[in-house]
């Protein structure tokens, strides 16, 4: 398993080392929008809203099924 992970990591690390500088910008604008798409945009746009009004597991998992029923 450490021996193919290994042989996996040192592909890409390869493969990026021998990008051209234009491709290389367009990754880190890439990634830099994941980032911003997944780790931004949920902090401020999708609150934690069942864990903030109830305790329990039990508790959202009812509200939930509540939620579909009656909707």
């Amino acid at each position: 398993m450490k021996v193919w992970f290994h042989k996996v990591f040192n592909f890409y690390l390869d493969g990026f080392k021998n990008m051209s500088v234009s491709n290389r910008k367009l990754w880190v604008i890439i990634l830099i929008k994941l980032f911003i798409i997944f780790f931004i945009l949920k902090i401020f746009f999708f609150p934690d809203f069942l864990g903030s009004k109830y305790n329990t597991d039990k508790a959202k998992s009812d509200y939930v099924i509540e939620q579909l029923i009656n909707n």
